[in-house]
């Protein structure tokens, strides 16, 4: 069962703390790049981003994405919900999807890993699979989403050990901060000695 708890000016679900995940991109391909109904979700300001570093990425993408970018534009609005999102190639990959030895990636992570643009990709990928929901203007909602295409990661994790938070530290604390995540990290361990205590008082 997936309990809520506070940590700074989010509703983190315990799910989080408990399910294993770690990307395995040799089992599942990246098809999180490919599949799905709409493009990835924009935070604020990332589509601003896109588009300043568009020129120092634009080398890494494909021909047809850059085709469709110049016809479509360097983000979208999703006709499901009205978020801003980025466009699609053919209903199907991001239009930001490159194929490396049969593996879907990011070319705006590419440039990034090249010290190309101080942009990484867009904080909702990055967060995978965190997905966030707005609480008002302060506060966020952080839901673990399922997903079967994730199924290697969670074997993957369970083999290697990795919980999701663990996993996603990076992404975390780029969004939140070290000291919120901190704060996560003294969360765990309280709800640790919580189950324990319940365990041991059956």
């Amino acid at each position: 069962m997936n309990y809520m708890m506070q940590v700074g000016n989010c509703i983190v679900g315990t799910e989080l703390l408990e399910e294993n995940f770690l990307c395995n991109l040799d089992s599942c391909k990246g098809h999180c790049c490919v599949e799905g109904e709409a493009g990835a979700p924009l935070g604020d300001g990332e589509d601003k981003s896109i588009e300043q570093y568009y020129p120092k990425f634009k080398k890494y993408l494909r021909e047809e994405s850059i085709k469709e970018i110049e016809k479509v534009g360097y983000t979208v609005i999703d006709k499901k919900d009205g978020e801003l999102v980025t466009p699609l190639l053919n209903g199907k990959e991001c239009v930001y999807t490159i194929f490396e030895h049969g593996i879907a990636k990011c070319g705006i992570e590419k440039a990034f890993i090249k010290n190309k643009i101080p942009f990484r990709k867009p904080i909702s990928c990055h967060l995978y699979p965190i997905r966030i929901k707005k609480l008002g203007d302060d506060m966020d909602a952080l839901n673990y989403h399922f997903w079967n295409v994730c199924d290697p990661a969670r074997k993957f994790g369970s083999k290697k050990k990795v919980k999701a938070y663990e996993f996603l530290k990076d992404a975390l604390v780029r969004k939140y901060g070290k000291e919120w995540y901190d704060e996560l990290l003294e969360t765990v361990e309280a709800y640790k000695k919580e189950i324990e205590y319940l365990k041991k008082n059956k």
